[in-house]
């Protein structure tokens, strides 16, 4: 699904002209779908289900405009932490009761039992929380963020939901969890590959790094760029400061030309704290 956040009507008018005349998409434009523009504060919710109950993941909170502050174009997502304090307690069991409950048992009731992750996109308005999507996947940059905190086994967990007997809980440690995305220049619009990439070894050094690969590839015997999204670099820590702080010191140590990447991830959430 591709998608543009018009503020005004001029920019949705481009928006169409981009999609329908110039066929940026492609075939997938040859239909558009206009929704009314929800304000707020994303948030991902992720649950498996073996068809008939659901089990929660952590919370998570997704970053998904190119530039600090939210600003540019919608990506794939830059970055995520979990857990995610716009979720409070109170506002996941609305989340629960009123929207992942119906989906499943309603799927249930219709002969079409999900089985399987189920993403739900979230916008947390002054009237509570509004689905903005459902993905049957991980999210990502999200899993990333979640599944380093995940104290349990996740085939496990996906084993006895695809047999139909879904364990009772998860264990989760309590430290919290960053996701920083490497991007090429230009993402998501036109980039270039083949850059060659440096300094992966050097930041895993470091306490609590993993680097998850995205869009990368060997050529002559060195790592090299191979798409928009290139490095999740993750860190975990004691809180969402230490989390930061170890992230951004990993990100140091690693260099391909033209490396973009969001140096605000993680401040709703010390906004949250405060």
């Amino acid at each position: 699904k591709r998608c543009f956040l018009a503020s005004t009507v001029d920019e949705a008018v481009e928006a169409v002209r981009k999609i329908m005349v110039e066929r940026i998409f492609g075939n997938s434009g040859r239909r558009i779908v206009v929704e009314d523009c929800l304000e707020g504060e994303e948030a991902s919710y992720l649950v498996i289900t073996d068809g008939k109950k659901f089990i929660p993941l952590a919370t998570s909170q997704d970053h998904k405009r190119v530039f600090d502050g939210d600003k540019g174009p919608n990506t794939g997502g830059m970055g995520a932490y979990s857990p995610a304090p716009i979720l409070s307690q109170e506002l996941e069991e609305e989340v629960k009761r009123k929207i992942v409950f119906p989906i499943i048992d309603g799927m249930n009731k219709k002969g079409m039992p999900f089985k399987g992750v189920l993403y739900v996109g979230l916008m947390i308005t002054k009237d509570g929380p509004k689905v903005l999507e459902f993905n049957v996947r991980f999210g990502d940059p999200e899993a990333q963020a979640i599944l380093r905190r995940m104290n349990s086994s996740l085939v496990d967990v996906c084993m006895s939901a695809a047999s139909g007997n879904l364990i009772d809980s998860l264990e989760w440690i309590s430290d919290t969890s960053i996701c920083v995305v490497l991007a090429s220049k230009g993402y998501p619009g036109k980039y270039e590959r083949g850059k060659v990439i440096t300094g992966i070894e050097e930041a895993e050094k470091l306490d609590s790094i993993v680097v998850f690969h995205a869009c990368t590839a060997l050529s002559n015997g060195k790592l090299v760029t191979n798409g928009g999204r290139v490095l999740d670099v993750t860190a975990l820590g004691r809180d969402i400061v230490e989390a930061r702080e170890r992230v951004y010191e990993a990100i140091n140590r690693i260099h391909f030309d033209g490396m973009h990447y969001r140096k605000d991830i993680g401040f709703k959430a010390l906004k949250s704290n405060l």
